[in-house]
């Protein structure tokens, strides 16, 4: 997990002592004096995570973050804010300059160490997500354009779960962090009523108070981390200071951030603003990752699953139905004189001839069936668990399903009538799909050669 860190202060004496404490834990270390060079080292070496003094000659550390956050090159990495000067006013400030934590020098080894590997995790998952979505788009697929964190970013989307004790004043803070922030909230009373809501609802973020009965905060947060829906969940607890120590096995956990108790207000709702823009933002890449792969295995025309995903799964579900006491089936089917379609209405024509036959063709066959299209207007239906008979009677639904009613074309009050040729194989033992497929393109032809809108079933042998 160790990573590198960019160590940006402008006493080198502070550098060193950090350089040392950092390499001693098999972190790798670059060092920047000043704000300028801290922005140009973390645009060229993409560190894991910055830590950044505030108090330098030149741009200050406040705004030297600022600029980093705002950049689509370094906005995402994790920047961990410096300070000789434990005041209230600087670590609000820091964290409203967009810094995702801040400690006052000196910082104890332990609060360093816990929240630099909590970053460095966050950002080296955010880093694979991102990849995975540049290699996206490296191919050709269309993805999320802006990759900033605060993009599209609304608070009044979000969803918070506040647990704790009722007589704790942190049962009060609901109504502020509701009108501070404009999110939904809600409070559990204890581990019972925090564990029913996890399970009915989806939280953006949990706060956990301290003042539970003993082991119940943890039991909360390793819930919300030992569940795939909640998985994602940034958690907050809060400690009272003699219960610092359980901090650290908190974030090993997977726990976002901690505060001591009593918090400040102002810095809760300033750290709950920042675990709500980090989730936002790591859903974002996520959903983008999975649209990318959906681009990537569907054709955008139909929806159906497109050719090289129906030929890389095939011989899978060949393999799976093996133990089968039924067969398997594949079927190729083609739309007849499709070519005139496009002639005489125009290519939008076809289009809409071609999604109307995915929709009925979609209907007419079981939902564990493959259908994909691997041309034109040619597709592919694979049929697991099925045997000659039912295979069959399928194919001539769909015939009929599609012959039945005429087609609408958009913006035209003509309804031209389609009909498709289907070519059935059952599959024969050891064979291959590209076999199976082969010899059911064959039926189809036959079926094209006999006239055309009926079903042939392929030879056995």
């Amino acid at each position: 997990m160790p990573g590198r860190i960019l160590v940006v202060d402008d006493v080198a004496t502070n550098r060193t002592i950090a350089r040392a404490k950092l390499t001693a834990n098999y972190f790798d270390v670059i060092e920047a004096d000043c704000g300028e060079k801290a922005i140009g080292l973390a645009e060229q070496e993409q560190p894991d995570l910055i830590l950044l003094d505030v108090l330098m000659p030149g741009i200050d550390g406040f705004e030297t973050c600022r600029q980093l956050k705002k950049s689509r090159r370094t906005g995402h990495i994790p920047v961990v804010m410096l300070t000789a000067l434990d005041d209230k006013a600087d670590r609000l400030r820091g964290l409203e300059a967009g810094a995702d934590d801040f400690l006052s020098k000196p910082y104890p080894d332990m609060a360093l160490f816990t929240r630099v590997s909590s970053l460095v995790r966050m950002k080296q998952m955010v880093d694979e997500l991102r990849l995975r979505l540049e290699t996206s788009r490296d191919l050709g697929l269309e993805g999320d354009d802006d990759l900033r964190a605060d993009a599209g970013l609304n608070f009044a989307d979000s969803a918070v779960l506040l647990v704790c004790d009722p007589t704790d004043m942190m049962h009060h803070t609901v109504g502020r962090i509701r009108d501070h922030l404009g999110c939904a909230i809600e409070t559990a009373e204890g581990e019972t009523a925090a564990r029913a809501l996890i399970e009915s609802n989806h939280y953006d973020a949990c706060v956990i108070g301290p003042n539970l009965t003993d082991g119940e905060a943890m039991r909360v947060a390793s819930q919300l981390r030992s569940r795939p829906q909640s998985r994602h969940t940034s958690v907050m607890m809060i400690f009272q200071e003699e219960d610092l120590s359980r901090a650290h096995l908190a974030m090993e956990m997977g726990v976002s951030d901690y505060l001591t108790y009593p918090p400040d207000f102002a810095e809760l709702a300033a750290r709950l603003k920042i675990q709500l823009r980090r989730k936002h933002y790591s859903d974002r890449l996520r959903s983008s990752v999975h649209d990318s792969l959906v681009m990537a295995v569907t054709d955008p025309l139909t929806g159906l699953y497109n050719r090289r995903y129906a030929n890389n799964h095939l011989d899978s579900m060949i393999r799976k139905n093996r133990t089968s006491e039924t067969g398997l089936a594949a079927m190729v089917l083609d739309l007849d004189r499709f070519k005139a379609i496009n002639d005489t209405h125009g290519h939008g024509a076809g289009d809409d001839v071609l999604r109307e036959f995915a929709r009925r063709l979609r209907e007419a066959v079981r939902g564990v069936d493959l259908v994909s299209r691997i041309g034109g207007e040619e597709f592919l239906v694979v049929m697991p668990d099925i045997k000659q008979p039912d295979a069959e009677r399928v194919a001539e639904r769909v015939r009929e399903a599609v012959e039945r009613d005429l087609f609408e074309l958009a913006g035209s009050a003509e309804r031209p009538k389609v009909t498709v040729s289907i070519g059935p194989a059952i599959h024969r033992p050891e064979e291959s799909g590209s076999d199976l497929v082969t010899r059911a393109d064959a039926a189809l032809y036959a079926s094209k050669a006999r006239g055309r809108n009926m079903v042939t079933l392929a030879r056995a042998a």
